[in-house]
């Protein structure tokens, strides 16, 4: 152990959490000719997106657990691929069971998703074209600004010609997509869908994504945005599209590793981080939980703004009121998480049959209607949990058969909502197996054969997601995708280019611009600004 006050190791930067995007950023750290370590409190690399067996012979993506934002960029400069990563597209994109006895299925290919739809809606099939060109002129615009540094409010010049170049860029497109865009923005995703589809069956097809990683009804505003928030990704041969990374989510953050090491970085696990630590107003390095200290020039921290901020900074080191401004950061995305062996596939009654189907490959939607979303997060803010809750359900090995034994499956059941607050002084350990019991029941009221299929299952309620990945009240993104949170004002004004008001300090997680998902690009945007300080 090193002595108080003594640096047993120094670099250019220190990178605390070795999820996603902290190895992101080290790798261009690293490629940029800095000297860096890495420094992940978990014994194994990967934050949330980690591959691990929950039951012998069964392996899933344990929190993370679908690829579809991950930037092409970043893939082709770190050479994902030749690193061992292998991504397919998911055939299907999604199937919904309806209540009726009926469903819908959605593809990739927008005619067989318009034949699907016209079965039940000649004129909402009429209107999908529209509506996808719509979305994906949308895409495209905020495509434009992702891998973009965002303007600071009150900045110098470099901030005011970020701001020019963004106004100009949004003052050259056309009224339409002007309007739609300052729409999307705000609106509720069942209202802004409403403008394409009059059948309800047809906005719950599309609704949910507005709800994925917020707690929140379909019926709120700003929802429309987190709608489009999972339609801008462009990895996938069909750009929007989803599907999965061979071996699961581990596989992405693995190859990520090789990726850093093979650039120089230092990576070590088991080293959780007690402090940030700060001289004058600069940081210096950090004090691990063993007690050594190791210096560096800058640190970029990999974690939640809240955790850094109020846990891993000492109180006299942070401005009041930016503490005050972050202890009010908004972190509640309402998700529990369960992986579960399957002695066989699920048997829907709207499609008999467990031998594999198209339908099994795919995202699996367990949210009938919009009434059924809103009631499952009106049932959370009354109850602390929905009884009835929004599943979606994905059975990765039916395209990786690595992942169970022969003729068995796993799945992962993405479940919302769940307060992380729960009322009445409950405590999520204390309820944990009622919860999920009540997302193994909302599945099997559309399967009946899905209960009794079980052969283990893995729970991660909202405080589990905080304690094991340090994702602050099961927040999936660092901090809710609301308008507030967003852009210039992520985390907030003044602070949106990745630097912190300590200096030296940075913000390279899911916490910064673009906010959450794995994309890749808080690190990519982040090791810019870091090289363009110190490099």
């Amino acid at each position: 152990m090193a002595q108080a006050g003594a640096h047993s190791e120094r670099y250019d930067v220190v990178v605390v959490g070795a999820g996603h995007n902290g190895l992101v950023c080290a790798a261009y750290l690293a490629r940029g000719g800095l000297s860096v370590k890495v420094l992940e409190r978990r014994a194994q690399v990967g934050g949330a997106a980690v591959t691990e067996e929950f039951h012998p012979g069964f392996r899933n993506s344990v929190a993370s657990y679908a690829v579809g934002l991950l930037n092409r960029q970043v893939v082709e400069d770190l050479d994902l691929f030749g690193h061992g990563l292998e991504l397919r597209q998911w055939e299907m994109s999604n199937f919904l069971p309806l209540e009726d006895g009926d469903f819908l299925k959605s593809y990739p290919d927008m005619e067989r998703t318009r034949q699907q739809i016209a079965r039940i809606s000649s004129r909402d099939a009429e209107q999908l074209a529209d509506y996808e060109a719509t979305i994906g002129r949308l895409a495209d615009v905020l495509r434009g600004f992702l891998m973009e540094t965002p303007p600071n409010s009150g900045g110098g010049l470099r901030d005011l010609w970020g701001l020019l170049r963004a106004g100009r860029r949004l003052h050259h497109l056309d009224l339409e997509t002007q309007q739609d865009l300052a729409d999307i923005m705000v609106m509720s995703a069942v209202d802004f869908l409403g403008r394409w589809f009059e059948t309800d069956a047809v906005k719950s097809l599309f609704a949910y994504d507005g709800i994925i990683g917020t707690f929140a009804s379909p019926y709120s505003p700003g929802t429309a945005y987190v709608l489009l928030h999972h339609c801008f990704g462009d990895i996938m041969p069909e750009p929007g599209a989803w599907g999965h990374a061979v071996g699961g989510m581990g596989a992405v953050t693995q190859a990520m590793a090789k990726a850093a090491e093979a650039a120089g970085v230092v990576i070590e696990t088991g080293a959780a981080v007690a402090e940030v630590e700060v001289s004058g107003k600069h940081t210096n390095g950090v004090r691990l939980a063993d007690g050594r200290l190791i210096g560096a020039r800058a640190v970029a921290a990999n974690v939640n703004p809240k955790l850094l901020f109020l846990d891993l900074l000492a109180k006299d080191n942070v401005e009041p009121a930016f503490r005050r401004r972050m202890a009010n950061w908004r972190c509640k995305s309402g998700t529990l998480r369960m992986n579960v062996a399957l002695s066989e596939l699920p048997d829907f009654t709207c499609l008999p049959g467990n031998d594999m189907a198209e339908h099994h490959q795919g995202g699996i939607i367990i949210g009938p209607s919009t009434r059924y979303l809103d009631d499952a997060y009106a049932d959370a803010m009354r109850f602390g949990w929905s009884r009835r809750p929004f599943v979606e359900l994905v059975i990765p090995s039916t395209i990786d058969p690595s992942l169970a034994p022969k003729g068995q499956h796993v799945a992962s059941m993405f479940c919302q909502q769940f307060d992380p607050d729960l009322p009445d002084g409950q405590n999520w350990d204390q309820v944990r197996e009622q919860a999920a019991d009540d997302a193994v029941e909302a599945v099997t009221a559309f399967a009946p054969n899905f209960r009794d299929s079980i052969i283990a299952r893995q729970i991660l309620t909202p405080l589990d997601l905080e304690r094991e990945f340090g994702l602050i009240g099961g927040d999936i993104f660092h901090g809710t995708l609301d308008l507030n949170q967003l852009y210039s004002l992520r985390p907030t004004l003044g602070h949106a280019d990745y630097r912190m008001p300590i200096q030296g300090l940075y913000l390279c997680g899911s916490g910064a611009h673009p906010g959450g998902g794995v994309t890749g690009i808080p690190g990519h945007n982040a090791a810019r600004e870091i090289i363009r300080d110190i490099g």
